[in-house]
């Protein structure tokens, strides 16, 4: 199959199968506050930590930190007022959650001195911040911003390469080879709908391969 057709077949199935299971907390942290700061904040307490717990987390933490703000987000000046041990507090139990308590510490002060106050919507800019990568920078700018940007964790990696749309060994070498292959318009949901795809079928180990909606499109048995 021509490749392009091949990418909008995989994004049609995906993108059937994203609506048919909840969407991810990022997500959800957008669509209530239309904010990029708390996607950025949301992102970061996300990293290595299953929805559930993390959504455990940001409720606790936005409560702490809103500031009066519409839609539940957070402020950072709010944010910047709570204590590191505070606000390990508010994270626990989320992964590594003593260092994103000390990123979230500074990431106000940071954003102030570097940017002004105002969050960058471009990725270099966005790793400047601590605590922030380029998949939590990618993430920021496709959902916060929604801006063009290709965020790869492992399931993007893992998928993209099971499907033998590329033939990479890094999750950054998987986002170059991607920009290069997929056209803008997947951009932004890319990662939504194979992030959902690995964590609900296609895992690591014993992908679920049976009635598997993109099966005849895999390059593995």
């Amino acid at each position: 199959m021509e490749i392009l057709k091949k990418i909008a077949a995989i994004d049609k199935a995906l993108k059937k199968e994203f609506k048919a299971h909840p969407a991810p907390i990022i997500e959800l942290i957008e669509a209530q506050t239309h904010d990029p700061f708390s996607v950025l904040v949301g992102t970061i307490l996300s990293a290595r930590t299953k929805d559930s717990c993390t959504a455990g987390a940001v409720r606790r933490l936005f409560a702490a930190a809103n500031g009066g703000r519409a839609g539940g987000g957070i402020a950072p000046d709010e944010l910047e007022r709570l204590d590191e041990k505070q606000i390990e507090k508010l994270v626990y139990p989320v992964g590594f959650y003593r260092d994103k308590a000390k990123h979230l510490k500074a990431l106000p002060r940071v954003l102030r001195e570097k940017f002004g106050g105002v969050l960058p919507n471009v990725v270099e800019d966005l790793c400047e911040l601590p605590g922030v990568g380029r998949k939590t920078a990618n993430l920021t700018v496709a959902v916060g911003f929604g801006l063009p940007a290709i965020c790869v964790d492992v399931h993007v990696h893992r998928i993209s390469n099971r499907l033998g749309l590329v033939k990479t060994k890094t999750p950054l070498e998987t986002e170059m080879a991607l920009r290069r292959l997929l056209p803008v318009r997947y951009w932004k949901t890319w990662n939504s709908h194979l992030v959902s795809f690995g964590q609900t079928r296609c895992g690591p180990l014993r992908p679920k391969c049976a009635d598997c909606p993109i099966r005849a499109l895999c390059k593995e048995p």
